[in-house]
């Protein structure tokens, strides 16, 4: 539907932005940019321009594979699911992480995005064979209740280690002295995302009013943005307290900051409410001139994903060659004014290639592989 790839390529807008961030200013690269108490203000709010997207397209991977299953067989999207799940973790240990690293082979195996997009496509393989209710149930307690695990830390010496990092631990595995893995997406609540997704599947049919579907789709949005609101104020649950500081931008920083890796109560509910009103204002506004643009960068996701990977690694490159290091041992913009700079020039540049290879996809509905892409 145009409203979701609208809202897809929208969050891939929001996406470049962190993106051309984390290349030209790694002279300012910290442990966690959303960290109140250190980050500048202008640095916080530029990631969290970029805090919508993991959520939302997780989200909306899962509202797109229910979806998909209205034309094929609970086996037949199960089987869809598992294959492309396993090509995108295929990608993630291979393309994306050359594009990330420019190191072959990589000194560090970074398990991102495309990776958990990976893992929740093929538990979603199997969970899309129970009834919805389960489903939606499993989704909404994943995301409610995972934050009562924060305290099971498990060390190298447990024989769970593995797999516990994989689904709730950040951490790097040694991968027997050749290299390392780095479980940057513990993929357990993203699997409550997905799950959720599919489950909102039915308000998206054919035969559901449309005014009925942007009143649910607002009304949810609302409900889980309040919902932030009210359990963020309370400070008991879901992250780690906020607190008075003193200085009212450090204290709403506080109130706002949220752990990404994994994704808290309070990273969720704020952005999948954000995610949600955003869908059903866009579900209003589809014969708004934007709205098809956005709609075809949001039909060539994972190319568009690559593209702006290698784009930005090669543009870093070129200058680094042209002006060497002008920030310590890297080269960077001196101003924040410079990312937004270029990020909209790229948002620009990239649109043409990513909208040929959406009308390609279209137009050669024969060629399996790009329905991969």
């Amino acid at each position: 539907m145009l409203s979701i790839d609208a809202l897809r390529g929208f969050v891939m807008l929001c996406m470049l932005v962190d993106h051309v961030r984390e290349t030209f200013f790694l002279h300012r690269q910290v442990t966690d940019p959303m960290d109140p108490f250190t980050i500048a203000p202008e640095l916080f709010l530029t990631r969290m321009v970029s805090e919508i997207c993991a959520p939302v397209f997780i989200f909306l991977t899962g509202l797109s594979a229910w979806l998909y299953g209205q034309s094929h067989s609970p086996r037949e999207t199960s089987a869809f699911l598992l294959k492309r799940g396993i090509f995108m973790v295929f990608l993630e240990l291979t393309f994306v992480c050359f594009a990330w690293t420019a190191e072959f082979p990589p000194k560090t195996l970074w398990l991102q995005v495309i990776w958990c997009i990976g893992l929740c496509m093929m538990a979603l393989a199997l969970l899309l064979h129970l009834p919805r209710k389960w489903l939606l149930g499993i989704g909404v307690a994943i995301i409610a209740g995972h934050n009562l695990l924060d305290g099971v830390v498990l060390g190298p010496d447990s024989f769970l280690f593995v797999p516990w990092s994989i689904l709730h631990q950040r951490v790097f595995i040694d991968l027997g002295g050749i290299t390392r893995a780095r479980t940057t997406y513990p993929v357990l609540p993203w699997i409550g995302v997905i799950a959720l997704g599919y489950a909102m599947g039915p308000w998206f049919a054919k035969t559901f009013d449309s005014e009925r579907r942007t009143s649910l789709l607002l009304k949810t949005g609302i409900g889980l943005l309040v919902a932030f609101f009210v359990i963020r104020y309370l400070n008991f649950y879901g992250e780690k307290p906020w607190v008075h500081t003193g200085d009212t931008a450090r204290t709403l920083m506080s109130f706002f900051s949220a752990r990404k890796y994994p994704p808290s109560l309070m990273f969720l509910l704020p952005t999948l409410g954000l995610g949600l009103v955003l869908l059903a204002w866009f579900e209003k506004l589809q014969d708004a001139r934007a709205i098809p643009m956005l709609a075809t960068l949001g039909g060539a996701p994972m190319f568009f994903y690559l593209l702006h990977l290698y784009v930005l690694k090669a543009l870093y490159l070129i200058a680094f060659h042209i002006w060497g290091a002008n920030q310590g041992q890297f080269f960077g913009f001196d101003h924040l004014a410079g990312i937004w700079l270029w990020w909209l020039l790229l948002a620009v540049l990239l649109y043409f290639p990513a909208c040929w290879f959406a009308k390609l996809k279209q137009r050669r509905k024969d060629v399996w592989w790009l329905k991969y892409l």
